[in-house]
């Protein structure tokens, strides 16, 4: 793994050394503060940050495995390398340095704002690459949460549903949404697996959450873009709702997700009451849209 013969093992040298340098409140994992055996961080730590496994880690460390460009992404969040450090890592491994990777900024494509404008009393959403929540109409944010109070970069629809208290509290079933959305990101890690910010969105969720590491590691994966969703509203209770996702056709990986009642239900009573205050709030979603940036 190493250009050098008195030293075949670099990497692993250079990764321990690395770990001993850090904290475990450096990188955000709770620090009780009882004497260590060894300085810095644990290899179980590293993995868990780094969602990778400790074994995987453990081979990489003692130079029987070779890392991928995915992993040396997210080893390089994880141990919170500045720039030389990665470049360094990338040598000692045998990979070209990766350049800057972030992709050109999400921008909703106006005829997906256009379908937000139009859908006055059903909640819709755009999401784009990694569930990222690009842009909402008045009804989604009444059935779930004020979007505009999260700032962009957190307005991630995995991210809210495992970490914001009130969406957790939206679904009554919340271990089978939760599971379901984890299986289509891990579906969309199949097609953009060296993505910087899905692995820190992987990495940031694996270490606040232990349910999510577990379903992560499970690799269920699905496709499905429709589906029946169970909420319960602190102000109109129980809701029965189909959910609909169509993707953009243009490859922008836009999709609208739509949230629909049978007519005639109380669901769809609910919907229309929903939609009756948010219009009373904010009569014209257009402008509201245009307030908010979406």
């Amino acid at each position: 793994m190493s250009s050098s013969p008195g030293h075949p093992n670099e990497l692993g040298d250079f990764l321990k050394a690395r770990r001993a340098d850090l904290t475990p409140r450096e990188v955000g994992l709770p620090d009780n503060g009882t004497s260590r055996r060894v300085r810095g961080l644990r290899r179980e730590e590293v993995a868990q940050t780094a969602a990778i496994s400790v074994d995987y880690l453990t081979r990489l460390e003692q130079g029987r495995v070779r890392a991928s460009a995915s992993v040396l992404v997210t080893l390089a969040r994880a141990l919170r390398l500045d720039d030389d450090q990665r470049t360094y890592l990338y040598e000692l491994a045998g990979k070209v340095p990766a350049g800057p990777t972030r992709k050109r900024a999400q921008r909703v494509r106006p005829a997906m704002r256009r379908l937000l404008d139009q859908l006055t009393e059903t909640p819709a959403l755009v999401l784009g690459r990694r569930m990222d929540i690009l842009a909402w109409n008045a009804g989604a944010a009444a059935l779930y949460t004020d979007f505009a109070k999260i700032p962009a970069d957190r307005r991630n629809y995995l991210r809210l549903l495992f970490t914001d208290p009130v969406m957790r509290a939206l679904h009554p079933e919340w271990a089978d949404a939760a599971r379901t959305a984890v299986a289509s990101l891990r579906m969309e890690a199949a097609r953009d697996p060296e993505d910087p910010e899905l692995a820190l969105l992987v990495g940031e969720l694996s270490v606040q959450d232990p349910d999510f590491r577990t379903w992560w590691a499970s690799h269920r994966v699905t496709s499905s873009s429709y589906g029946t969703k169970h909420y319960h509203h602190p102000l109109v209770g129980p809701l029965v709702l189909d959910c609909d996702t169509w993707a953009s056709p243009d490859g922008s990986e836009q999709r609208l997700m739509v949230l629909t009642a049978e007519p005639g239900t109380p669901s769809y009573e609910a919907l229309r009451i929903l939609a009756s205050w948010t219009a009373e709030a904010s009569p014209d979603d257009s402008r509201y849209e245009r307030k908010h940036g979406l």
